[in-house]
């Protein structure tokens, strides 16, 4: 008997990302079935964004930022909007007393912070104050040890990591091949790695700041820490095979 996967459009599936007009510094990826209701995309981005589905209007727009449509009719699917990888959900917060509203889940200036006296804090038998005076000489050169202990520990790191390799990176758990392993200057001090991520995750196509470290499609790639990289059997993921809304 065939794989219902088998069955689907190749197309059944769209990558979208997910913004909020409450929380500014809120983005999420999300691949989603273009059958999926209005209603159950709804219901998924409350887990997400807090906003309630009574509450939230969603808005289709291209990866312009363009508002391309009102995602207002419950019953309908994604497909009848006809989204493409890259547009973005914008969740629309419609409750002015919503707990995302007013900042306060960005904003910590908005939280009331205790406050102690100099005279006070001086006072206390032990406070960080004292301790960072008392650690003060030994600090500068435990800092320069710290620095070559970590830059020795990358490149242990780098020496198991090939290029050609399969690798899953974190966060996010983006999944591609290694296509650069070693020093980068114009990057940092120390040891990177050059990746070319399955799916548009990433930030350019291996050029970073002029320098040419590998070639890959546009939004393929990123050049990362060798402490993110895990390098082992990590095929391409079969998008039908992942949990969808």
């Amino acid at each position: 008997m065939a794989s219902s996967k088998l069955q689907l459009p190749a197309d059944d599936s769209v990558l979208l990302l997910v913004t909020h007009s409450n929380l500014s510094t809120f983005a999420a990826d999300i691949r989603v079935s273009k059958q999926t209701t209005v209603e159950a995309l709804k219901d998924k981005l409350w887990r997400k964004t807090g906003t309630a589905v009574a509450s939230m209007r969603l808005q289709l727009r291209d990866d312009t930022g363009a508002n391309i449509a009102d995602l207002d009719d419950d019953a309908a699917t994604l497909a009848a909007y006809a989204p493409y990888n890259g547009y973005r959900i914008h969740v629309v917060d419609l409750d002015p007393s919503s707990l995302t509203s007013g900042g306060w889940l960005e904003d910590t200036s908005l939280v009331d912070k205790y406050k102690i006296s100099d005279e006070a804090y001086d006072k206390l038998g032990t406070n960080f104050r004292k301790f960072k005076e008392k650690m003060a000489p030994k600090s500068s050169t435990s800092s320069e040890d710290n620095k070559q202990q970590s830059e020795k520990q990358m490149e242990e790191l780098c020496s198991k990591i090939k290029v050609g390799d399969r690798c899953e990176v974190e966060p996010g758990a983006k999944r591609g091949i290694v296509k650069f392993v070693g020093r980068a200057e114009t990057l940092g001090r120390g040891f990177w790695v050059g990746v070319q991520y399955d799916e548009p995750l990433g930030k350019h196509d291996g050029m970073v700041k002029g320098v040419r470290f590998f070639e890959c499609p546009q939004g393929h790639g990123a050049i990362v820490r060798p402490d993110k990289v895990k390098v082992g059997d990590f095929p391409e993921r079969d998008p039908f095979e992942e949990e969808e809304i």
